[in-house]
């Protein structure tokens, strides 16, 4: 049966990609004089793949990157005010406060009452951390795991030590590449739930057709969801 769900935080349980789309207006806005937006569009998110394995995921390398990005751009003439801009740039992201996704908070109480319900996150720990806290959802989650990036072998760990195994557990998420594919390959559940605005490096075809594939809207139905699951598969 399903024993276990696995909830994505950013852009599924609360607000993020926003901020980052809001930061990188400003960062556009600071060079303006230097190249046309879409060039250091281009620019910021070659740099970001480009550092993906030496910071990570989060506001700290985004924030390197669009460092990296400017001196690159302006030829080392970028000024140290725009510098100074950045860094406080990333500092407000770092201090913005969570902004829960609709219906996030009953779809993680609903389905803890008859499951293990955990939060599977990449990013920065410190960060992931803050959010979580000020989500007001910490106790309603069995275990937390901050990952530095989420595959199948990933889930399949996590859902070994705080489940029943892959094959009962069913992960929740905004990101095809992240939460839901990888979750699949290990053996499990994906439930898409598609958020307004999806970073670049996310993207990834939905394998449509896939018996243990589903998408949703919202969260507002995944309880629902999760039931008829079980039903259709006599679990």
């Amino acid at each position: 049966m399903i024993t276990t769900i696995g909830f994505d935080a950013d852009d599924t349980l609360w607000q993020n990609e926003s901020f980052f789309r809001l930061t990188q207006d400003r960062f556009t806005a600071l060079l303006a004089g230097f190249a046309e937006a879409d060039h250091l569009h281009e620019r910021l998110l070659a740099a970001e793949r480009r550092n993906l394995g030496h910071y990570g995921f989060g506001v700290k390398g985004f924030t390197l990157s669009m460092i990296e990005t400017a001196i690159e751009v302006t030829d080392g003439r970028v000024p140290a005010t725009v510098i100074s801009e950045l860094i406080a740039a990333g500092r407000d992201m770092l201090a913005h406060p969570i902004e829960l996704l609709p219906h996030a908070a009953e779809a993680v109480a609903t389905l803890a009452r008859n499951h293990r319900v955990l939060l599977i996150t990449k990013g920065d720990l410190l960060d992931q951390e803050r959010k979580l806290a000020q989500s007001g959802l910490g106790d309603l989650f069995h275990a937390v795991e901050i990952v530095s990036d989420k595959t199948a072998p990933v889930y399949a760990t996590i859902f070994a030590r705080h489940g029943d195994g892959a094959d009962r557990a069913l992960m929740v998420g905004n990101s095809l590449k992240s939460d839901v594919i990888p979750a699949i390959e290990a053996g499990g559940w994906g439930v898409h739930v598609p958020h307004g605005l999806t970073w670049a490096l996310e993207h990834a075809e939905a394998p449509t057709g896939h018996p243990r594939f589903a998408t949703l809207p919202d969260l507002a139905k995944l309880a629902d969801t999760v039931d008829a699951i079980k039903a259709n598969h006599n679990i």
